[in-house]
């Protein structure tokens, strides 16, 4: 019998994602998407409420996010749901809900001003051409990745 893991989701961005590299040299972009839903009550009260789902890339996808997400864009994106557990420094046991994707999609129109909190972004018309070029970017002589480290990443 087959099994199916697969989550998809049509959200804000909560905050600016946080692009970090293992200790490898392997990306990995962690951000927050929101989801709204709204219903009428039995006494046709209009209520709404949200959800804020942890999102995970890694790789390639990673570096892409980190590039063009931002705080308020508008986003899809597909994955698998992933449930862990670790110990924190006190030796207590956290355990972690999150989607890591293998798939995302801007849903900002191309030429577009996004708001983001206090600044605004401008979505580049060449976006497919950022997004490509993203894919092969050589890293700069003296740019500096941020290592992550065994206490960020829980596993």
């Amino acid at each position: 019998m087959k099994s199916l893991n697969k989550v998809q989701l049509i959200g804000n961005i909560t905050r600016d994602p946080e692009l970090k590299y293992t200790g490898t040299g392997t990306a990995v972009c962690t951000f927050t998407i929101a989801t709204n839903r709204s219903w009428n009550t039995d006494t046709g009260e209009k209520k709404e409420e949200a959800d804020f789902t942890r999102i995970v890339a890694w790789q390639k996808l990673a570096e892409i996010c980190g590039q063009l997400l931002k705080k308020g864009r508008k986003v899809y994106v597909e994955g698998r749901l992933s449930n862990r557990s670790y110990q924190d420094k006190d030796g207590v046991t956290k355990y972690i809900t999150e989607v890591v994707i293998s798939d995302m999609i801007l849903l900002d129109s191309k030429g577009e001003q996004v708001s983001g909190g206090e600044e605004t972004f401008e979505i580049p018309d060449n976006l497919d051409e950022v997004v490509a070029s993203s894919e092969e970017k050589p890293k700069k002589k003296n740019e500096k990745k941020e290592e992550v480290v065994a206490d960020d990443i829980p596993f």
